[in-house]
């Protein structure tokens, strides 16, 4: 691994120059001849098509594909994805067809060089849209076939180590790209020798003087626990030939980065994060490593609840190992790593250690599954993203997971990230059971929806067949998947309610001119359609249904001049029969403000609002004067008879300062059927307080049977509706009169 050079404050300007006869020469120990020869022509082509172009660094382009193949080369990838990592840059950078590519070098290859190459011909608004876009394009390509992500992490890493001829801004652009997602996606993947040097490279590109200071203070930190390092080693050497053991001991040195942000998210100083000793012990067999474990037991205590399991349950990316913690001599903290060499292999390694298409082995195929179930979640977040933003996103939220392990009720184990929830384990098991589950038992007891899931909990789902997802799970799910299945779910139920309240405003705007969208001739509403670049009736009713177009100009313009108008050239109604009426159904397409929070038989008025729908107010409310102005976008509405559903209304009480008043009081509300939604209490003064009650109602007689219910509490002294009318303050003194 090459290193970050000593003299600088960020990455190098340059690197070791690999000519293709060090590439040859690496390929030929274990690839056919043939395929050696196959990639020479491909450096024969590539060194063609990037004729005149040179890098940053001043060398000639040619050198950096031949520089990531060898990166390749060193992981002993397969002759394809040698010879893609030499073609990577040709689809991108230069006139290159990729038909001339699968013609030469076959359709494998030029799939693999055009899922690695950017999206050049497309415009975008700004740079983190072409980033996201970039980034699905690449993910799509590696769902069908990953070895894509392996020569882009190749490509990413050379760019790394040559960072140094960048001017500072696009470092740190690059720096902080690379530290978010692809030092991810490397461990993701298992491959923790490639994670470990992006990280390096990114945290000094990115903040050059702490990397210098930190490293400087490390090698001083170093020097000072020589001794103590080799106590503890010569120490565990000579229990494990006691107990018969071969391993192999060596201390651990943990890189920059991973310090950096342990100093971060704990709060440490240099010198609290280096007092922790690592050490990693390498056996043969895996019932070795468990013999191990008991002996350094036997030598330190371990640290209660530092023990983890690794080899019986594995991370996501597919890595195996035994950690447990122990109180060493001094006092200080010792972290052991217990492992088989094939299981180092893997952990340093991940995906590529055994690669697929050359090893049929055990481990080999455990990564392959691993990393396949990762790139079909990937597959079904893209299929549920809303662009590709939202897609990268979610990638991310999965790219950083600290894992907690949970148990299905027949003893099938899920890992999560650490915070998930039981909605986000619904997900896991499957989108159907995440999209109906209403409640969840953890540990055989009911639960919120909304518990973290802890380590050892076993969960199970209830769901119902009528059930939908609910808004509200985004403000507490974690993983990629869930997040992604609820807003798909919510944009088609908003696409569907604004096509239907659409419709209805249309139907009611041609009303006015004697017509309905039955009636017109089906060319007339194809012209309009046309004039306005739609594809179909639903997307004009889907406008018109969120507010992006007013229903009455869509009337004109379907309903030609003459047509359906009065002798002045009106509508021959001058209105429609009857206003909007709202059933409490409409779903995110009407929404009920705030302000003032209507209820079914308050007085109403509609405000058309782009992007969102209507907005229904209190005819009474303060707001409405403001927008008065805007006489085009006001909609006359009512409540239908009956209206479905429960609504929002917000009330104050003045309440004497008595002990259980507010216990008496929410008893009184249950008691008429209404929940409350959301209380607050301020202190007045020394004898009253003002609670603020947010009830779910059925209508304004149910609200005021619950007001008049508390009316009946002699704590309360005054009790009014907020935000709409004015208060019942006359009433509330004759009551107290009336009281006393």
């Amino acid at each position: 691994m090459n290193s970050v050079s000593d003299d600088v404050f960020g990455p190098p300007t340059g690197g070791p120059v690999y000519l293709i006869s060090d590439l040859c020469d690496l390929l030929e120990s274990y690839l056919d001849s043939d395929k050696v020869a196959l990639v020479y022509q491909a450096y024969l082509f590539s060194a063609e098509a990037h004729e005149g172009q040179y890098r940053q660094t001043g060398e000639p382009y040619i050198y950096h594909p031949i520089s990531v193949a060898r990166i390749l080369a060193e992981m002993r990838m397969d002759h394809e994805s040698i010879l893609a990592a030499i073609l990577h840059d040709v689809l991108e950078d230069t006139g290159t067809q990729k038909e001339r590519l699968a013609e030469q070098f076959g359709e494998e290859v030029a799939e693999l060089v055009d899922g690695v190459s950017k999206l050049t011909q497309i415009e975008f608004e700004n740079r983190a849209e072409a980033q996201a876009a970039n980034f699905r394009k690449m993910m799509l390509a590696m769902t069908r076939d990953i070895r894509v992500i392996l020569v882009k992490l190749a490509d990413r890493l050379h760019n790394m180590r040559t960072l140094g001829a960048l001017s500072p801004a696009k470092r740190r652009r690059i720096a902080t790209e690379t530290l978010e997602i692809y030092a991810p996606v490397a461990n993701r993947l298992g491959m923790n020798s490639m994670r470990v040097e992006l990280e390096e490279l990114g945290f000094a590109a990115l903040h050059p003087m702490r990397y210098r200071v930190l490293k400087e203070a490390v090698r001083r930190a170093r020097g000072n626990r020589g001794e103590i390092v080799s106590r503890i080693e010569r120490a565990l050497k000579r229990r494990l030939h006691q107990e018969s053991l071969e391993g192999l001991v060596i201390g651990r040195e943990k890189h920059l980065y991973s310090l950096y942000k342990k100093m971060q998210t704990k709060h440490l100083s240099v010198s609290e994060v280096m007092d922790v000793y690592a050490f990693r012990i390498i056996v043969d067999r895996v019932d070795t490593c468990y013999r191990v474990l008991g002996a350094v037991h036997n030598l330190y205590k371990p640290v209660p609840g530092r023990f983890k399991d690794y080899i019986a349950i594995p991370k996501a990316n597919g890595y195996q190992s035994l950690h447990t913690v122990l109180f060493g001599p001094y006092g200080v903290p010792i972290e052991i790593q217990i492992r088989t060499e094939e299981m180092d292999h893997m952990a340093e390694n991940g995906i590529s250690a055994h690669w697929l298409y050359k090893s049929d082995d055990e481990a080999g195929n455990r990564a392959q599954i691993r990393a396949r179930e990762w790139l079909k979640s990937l597959l079904e977040m893209q299929q549920n993203a809303g662009n590709s933003l939202e897609f990268l996103e979610n990638v991310k939220i999965d790219l950083f997971p600290d894992e907690v392990y949970v148990f299905t009720p027949k003893g099938r184990i899920m890992e999560l990230p650490r915070g998930a929830t039981a909605v986000d384990f619904a997900y896991a098991v499957h989108t159907d059971v995440g999209a109906t589950c209403v409640a969840t038992k953890i540990d055989r007891r009911l639960a919120p929806l909304s518990t973290p899931l802890a380590n050892g909990q076993t969960v199970e789902v209830i769901t119902a067949p009528g059930a939908r997802p609910n808004p509200a799970w985004l403000n507490f799910v974690v993983t990629g998947k869930a997040r992604a299945n609820i807003r798909h779910f919510l944009k088609h139920q908003r696409q569907s309610e604004s096509v239907t309240l659409g419709r209805r405003l249309l139907e009611r705007a041609l009303s006015a001119f004697l017509q309905s969208l039955d009636t017109l001739p089906a060319g007339r509403v194809e012209g309009v359609l046309a004039e306005f670049k739609l594809e179909n009736l639903d997307q004009l009713l889907a406008d018109i249904g969120l507010g992006n177009r007013m229903a009455l100009f869509v009337a004109r313009r379907l309903v030609p001049a003459g047509e359906g108008e009065g002798e002045a050239g009106e509508p021959a109604a001058p209105s429609p029969t009857r206003p909007l009426a709202i059933r409490g159904t409409e779903g995110m397409v009407v929404n009920f403000a705030r302000c003032c929070r209507p209820i079914p038989g308050d007085p109403v008025i509609g405000f058309v609002s782009a992007g969102r729908g209507i907005t229904i107010h209190v005819e009474t409310c303060k707001n409405v004067a403001e927008y008065r102005d805007h006489p085009e976008k006001w909609l006359e509405v009512q409540w239908e008879d009956p209206v479905q559903g429960e609504f929002a209304a917000e009330i104050r009480v003045d309440v004497a300062n008595q002990r259980g008043t507010l216990a008496t009081l929410a008893a009184a509300i249950a008691a008429e059927g209404s929940n409350i939604d959301n209380v607050s209490m301020e202190e007045r003064d020394g004898r009253y307080s003002t609670i603020t009650f947010v009830l779910s109602v059925s209508s304004r007689r149910h609200l005021a049977r619950i007001m008049r219910r508390l009316r009946a509490n002699r704590s309360v002294a005054r009790i009014q509706r907020t935000g709409t009318f004015r208060d019942s303050r006359r009433k509330d003194k004759e009551n107290r009169k009336g009281r006393d």
